[in-house]
């Protein structure tokens, strides 16, 4: 049995070739997980980050809660755009202002879940959040901007 590693440079680059030639082809989820992660490389040069400022589920002040019940009302703003959104058991409403058309999605980790168009007002609606981290990333003809994560269950 040979010392681990080899004792000189030869030994240790026939052995290192070896295991190379071994090595077989990448599975495609390791591609798929590495082309994905490489098209994020510069995600924040293109994308605007709208920050959450305000959350229900945090400040109870009843002059500042807009509704009663289990509705969740969460406000995110970035330089350009300010985002609006209710949360309920039937899904997900809310509104861009300044308003402009375009598309809002909701997406977790795994990828988009849901997706909707924005009218002349800015208004939305999306299907309910599933369990987890989950953002909301809005395209229209002015800005693209995403809001911070945030679990809305």
């Amino acid at each position: 049995m040979e010392p681990l590693p080899p004792a000189d440079d030869a030994a240790l680059t026939a052995e290192l070739g070896a295991a190379l030639r071994e090595s077989g082809s990448v599975p495609e989820e390791f591609l798929t997980a590495a082309r994905a992660a490489f098209a994020w490389r510069n995600v924040d040069q293109e994308v605007a980050l709208a920050e959450l400022m305000f959350d229900s589920a945090c400040d109870t002040t009843p002059a500042l809660t807009r509704s009663a019940g289990s509705t969740r009302t969460l406000s995110f703003r970035s330089a350009v755009v300010a985002l609006e959104i209710e949360v309920s058991d039937a899904g997900i409403v809310g509104q861009l202002s300044p308003p402009r058309g375009g598309r809002v999605s909701a997406q977790t980790a795994s990828g988009t879940y849901a997706e909707a168009p924005v009218d002349a007002v800015g208004f939305f609606s999306l299907g309910a959040p599933p369990p987890g981290p989950v953002r909301l990333r809005a395209h229209t003809d002015g800005y693209v901007v995403a809001t911070a994560w945030v679990s809305l269950r």
